[in-house]
């Protein structure tokens, strides 16, 4: 099968999330089955072109009422031979930031940035003279790509390709001024027609959503959660109108670089079989943070953005988050690595001076982030929402239990401990409050002090899960299978679903 990925991020080249990551792992096990892959994103300032090589000839896409020019650069995604094709435009993604800097977090013209990026990718493809069976589109910065197949490309080259959309967090949507929707190339009744209308604004992700073919989420719980009011944002009656377009896939984790027998960034490797290594790795831990050295004592590692949907508001929020009681009330440590909002970096950087077992890096630096999850015995995640989560598998794959809400890609990795029997891989609360937050973390510190036994079980459990990204890409190729039929209307649920939204 002929698949192009179109992405804003693809890790190493860019990358602000998790979105780069997937892109990437995913690209990489579909060639491993055997597909053609490739992938194709902007060159923004920071991707080095003299890495890559340059495609013959400029390339036209045409853009409101006239025709924008780019240069087309080609590299190779590491560890593969997936091409990575870069679309530079000077205007448009010549600066820092991918989606906004420091000045600008949101860059006004990011409709204009990203719309031309989409209709970019069909000019690429017929350069290359290579049309593909599948565009699967990422987010809302791509989510133009169903629109334009559906309503400008159906009756060209294209028109036996399918349109794939994965919702990575539902957040994120893609909301501007409907003054940008000219520059798109579409006539105006498509701003209601195609589902670009939202209290009078533009939704690109509701665009994307009314018009691809299938759809797809990062973890089946997410899948669900997002079809209701509390996670929607405003979606949820599209999603649930679309429910039966609609699949949850869990992400995998990239075994080169999370595992605990092979990490080169740990001070010892270690398996489920011989942990002697993790305990080099806690001592290294305790080291690295400035605290006493103490095998004996519990120690809770947490790495994670500083921002509302990661739950620290009810974990570090100053007079009532659980973080201040945990550290004065419990025999315990707890260590962080994180940066974002900066009331809650403030907050870390006061707890590290008032407590004498809290610490806090704020910033990020990828080896401390695996000392933490190689060195730690708890792994701290009281997510708000986490349509998947990537930091809860890998604290599994090195034997360190996760404490967790219990809400999308959580609920569908981690397993609730059992006290009776020593079942599960970790520990979990239904409820985000500060409270719960206490009491489960709580738990977990007294049965290491008093199921000992259950907590080494628990380890090895934990460390057996397997999170492989190629049986993740074997549910795609039957996403996209059924993408294909719906495209080419040997299944109806896909034509029914956009018609029926249509009238």
């Amino acid at each position: 099968m002929k698949i192009l990925m179109v992405t804003s991020e693809a890790a190493p080249f860019a990358k602000a999330g998790g979105l780069g990551d997937a892109v990437s792992a995913l690209s990489r096990a579909l060639e491993r089955a055997g597909h053609d892959v490739r992938i194709v994103m902007p060159r923004y300032y920071g991707v080095d072109k003299a890495k890559l090589r340059s495609l013959e000839g400029p390339l036209g896409v045409p853009v409101g009422q006239g025709e924008e020019w780019a240069q087309v650069y080609v590299g190779e995604l590491p560890a593969s031979s997936v091409p990575v094709y870069f679309v530079e435009h000077e205007r448009f993604f010549g600066r820092d930031g991918i989606y906004g800097d420091r000045a600008e977090p949101d860059f006004s013209d990011n409709p204009e940035r990203f719309g031309f990026f989409s209709r970019a990718a069909f000019q690429l493809c017929r350069k290359l003279g290579w049309i593909p069976e599948v565009l699967h589109a990422h987010d809302w910065p791509s989510s133009l790509v169903p629109v334009y197949l559906r309503h400008l490309e159906r009756r060209t080259e294209f028109a036996s390709c399918a349109s794939v959309l994965s919702i990575h967090n539902l957040g994120y949507q893609g909301l501007y001024s409907k003054r940008s929707f000219p520059y798109f190339g579409l006539p105006w009744e498509l701003f209601h027609g195609a589902g670009f209308e939202f209290f009078d604004k533009i939704n690109l992700l509701k665009a994307g959503l009314s018009n691809a073919d299938c759809l797809t989420t990062v973890s089946p719980t997410y899948a669900r959660e997002i079809q209701t009011p509390e996670f929607g944002f405003g979606l949820d009656g599209l999603l649930r109108f679309r429910s039966e377009d609609l699949v949850g896939i869990l992400n995998g984790v990239d075994l080169d670089d999370w595992n605990p027998e092979t990490d080169a960034l740990l001070p010892a490797t270690y398996s489920a079989a011989d942990l002697a290594g993790k305990a080099v790795c806690k001592a290294a831990l305790q080291r690295e943070f400035g605290l006493p050295v103490d095998p004996a004592k519990p120690l809770v590692g947490m790495v994670s953005r500083l921002a509302d949907q990661k739950g620290v508001g009810e974990l570090f929020g100053p007079m009532y988050g659980s973080a201040y009681d945990i550290c004065s009330t419990m025999d315990l440590q707890f260590v962080l690595i994180g940066s974002g909002e900066k009331w809650c970096e403030n907050e870390v950087r006061s707890l590290s001076a008032r407590l004498p077992n809290f610490r806090a890096i704020v910033g990020y630096d990828e080896r401390i982030a695996h000392l933490i999850e190689a060195g730690a015995d708890f792994f701290m995640m009281p997510s708000r929402y986490e349509p998947c989560g990537l930091n809860q598998m890998y604290s599994l794959r090195y034997g360190t239990l996760p404490i967790v809400h219990r809400t999308g890609g959580l609920a569908d990795t981690v397993e609730n401990y059992n006290q009776e029997t020593g079942a599960g891989t970790g520990f979990m609360f239904d409820r985000l409050t500060p409270r719960s937050i206490f009491d489960t973390t709580g738990w977990a510190v007294w049965a290491w002090y008093n199921r000992g036994n259950h907590i080494r079980v628990m380890r090895a459990r934990a460390m057996s899960r397997s999170f492989s990204w190629d049986h993740s890409a074997r549910e795609y190729h039957k996403l996209y299978d059924r993408a294909l039929l719906a495209a080419r209307g040997s299944l109806g649920s896909g034509s029914r679903s956009r018609a029926s939204l249509e009238e």
